[in-house]
């Protein structure tokens, strides 16, 4: 489990965010590198994170445009074009409301691809009924 003081949102609330699998094993990997931060360079917490090292990791992978809260749109993108449920993901992002998720989740719509056959289907079943 992952802790977000509550200093540390933007709402003031403590977040609980349940980790995956490869988040926990990247966290072993590095968990004695400090006694109380994940994040580190040099041996040192990080403790903000647009600074100069940021921008310099931006420039040398040659990204343009991008900002730190960036990452939580396209966590929130992919969460949604794979299908967790609004009302889950809500809970995970710690959003007050739908209407703020929505904000963050710029969807696709590939995944609403299995839903356009649904009329076709509906169709089929009262045809099937009209003719019994």
């Amino acid at each position: 489990m992952c802790w977000i003081h509550p200093d540390q949102s933007k709402s003031r609330r403590a977040i609980h965010i349940p980790l995956y699998s490869e988040a926990i094993s990247v966290h072993e990997e590095v968990k004695d590198q400090h006694p109380k931060r994940v994040f580190t360079y040099r041996g040192k917490p990080i403790n903000q994170m647009t600074t100069k090292a940021w921008y310099k990791a931006l420039e040398s992978a040659n990204i343009k445009d991008f900002r730190w809260h960036d990452l939580r749109h396209t966590w929130a993108s992919w969460h949604v074009q794979n299908g967790t449920p609004l009302n889950v993901f809500q809970e995970l992002g710690d959003w007050e409301s739908v209407d703020m998720l929505r904000r963050y989740a710029h969807l696709g719509i590939t995944h609403l691809a299995e839903y356009s056959e649904n009329r076709v289907k509906l169709l089929s079943e009262v045809t099937k009924l009209a003719q019994s």
